[in-house]
């Protein structure tokens, strides 16, 4: 009597094998269907509600839905990127003060107005939100861009809304490896965001963040997989990153994360250092290439820098502001996206003269007599 439990053949495999990859297809195309339909009914209510100003009550009706998915629809709409929200203040101080960053430093700013009374973490989650956001108008189908790892660009890109691209390439400009870890998974996190919002191949950069040997950095940009991650960086149209600085209260990810010794702290102090962008290091005056710790550094230097088109520069706190001048003074900004308390710090600290934001919030209750 045969085994009911012999072997199955190669030609009952195969038939396994094909029915298997037809039900996943047809989940995929399901999927597929599902999700265009839920775009084409998230842009029927978009513009039932934005455009032609129906109540959400009367879009039910017309839908033929309740008014909760109505509600939900909307919000697919504004998180996907099928509707954006442009505000246009009666206020001129925030235009004023804009205008006056902009002729003094010879850049594009954003200022994101934020109350006052706020605390540092919620400056820093309100500005990346708002850069999030502005970032979808620098990114297009074709383009390269730079990503530097740090606390700023991970609060950012928490926040991305998705776009269909096509061709679009995100690449990690510094190393995130230490001796405590090898920074793969915090930067691989960071790629995933943008390389998932943009619909963009994603290029990691395996290398620490601060080599221990400047000659050891020299023979690794001699292998050919590394050097591949530097020609992408090259060609790169676009650069985007946030300023690390050992002043600020919510830490940069490079001080607080266990990248730097005490000889290196040391180092930086008599180098005068006051910040860093993509782990390369820099004074108040711009100047950069004698540090000597940037021979150890994995980012590329502020030359390769300058050459990238637009290079976005993403600050949330007046504690960053000497950082911020250094960086300015460097060339490394093209447009910066900031916070107003910051903007005018940065605006005073050069001696330039502007009205300081009015603090936003509530009213503090007038006390009984």
């Amino acid at each position: 009597m045969p085994n009911a439990l012999q072997p199955a053949t190669r030609a009952e495999l195969a038939q396994t094998d094909r029915m298997r990859q037809a039900r996943c297809t047809d989940v995929q195309a399901t999927r597929e269907a599902l999700t265009d339909r839920k775009t084409q009914d998230a842009l029927t209510a978009a513009n039932l509600y934005y455009m032609q100003d129906l109540t959400m009550e009367a879009i039910a009706d017309e839908m033929h839905t309740s008014r909760s998915s109505v509600s939900r629809l909307i919000g697919y709409a504004r998180q996907t990127g099928l509707v954006t929200i442009a505000i246009r203040s009666p206020d001129e101080s925030v235009p004023r003060l804009r205008t006056e960053v902009d002729e003094r430093f010879g850049i594009a700013s954003h200022i994101v107005p934020v109350p006052a009374n706020v605390s540092e973490v919620d400056r820093l989650e309100r500005v990346a939100t708002v850069a999030a956001r502005t970032l979808d108008r620098f990114v297009d189908s074709g383009m390269t861009v730079g990503i530097a790892w740090g606390t700023t660009m991970s609060a950012v890109s928490r926040h991305l809304v998705p776009r269909k691209l096509h061709s679009v390439e995100v690449v990690q400009l510094n190393g995130a490896g230490n001796q405590y870890t090898t920074g793969v998974v915090y930067a691989s996190e960071l790629l995933r965001r943008f390389g998932e919002a943009f619909s963009a191949v994603t290029h990691e950069f395996p290398v620490p963040a601060l080599f221990d040997d400047p000659l050891t950095r020299e023979a690794m940009w001699r292998e050919r997989s590394i050097k591949h991650i530097l020609d992408v960086q090259h060609r790169m149209d676009l650069a985007i990153f946030g300023l690390g600085t050992p002043f600020s209260e919510v830490p940069s990810h490079v001080y607080s994360g266990g990248y730097l010794s005490a000889e290196d702290y040391e180092a930086l102090e008599a180098a005068h250092v006051v910040g860093d962008v993509a782990t390369v290091f820099f004074r108040e005056d711009g100047s950069w290439n004698d540090i000597p710790l940037n021979a150890r550094a994995s980012g590329p230097g502020v030359s390769a820098i300058k050459r990238t088109a637009r290079r976005v520069c993403i600050v949330a706190g007046p504690a960053k502001v000497v950082s911020l001048r250094g960086a300015l003074a460097a060339g490394l900004i093209t447009d910066l996206i900031v916070d107003e308390a910051t903007a005018f710090a940065l605006l005073e600290s050069v001696g330039a003269v502007t009205p300081r934001p009015r603090t936003r919030g509530r009213r503090r209750p007038a006390l009984a007599r």
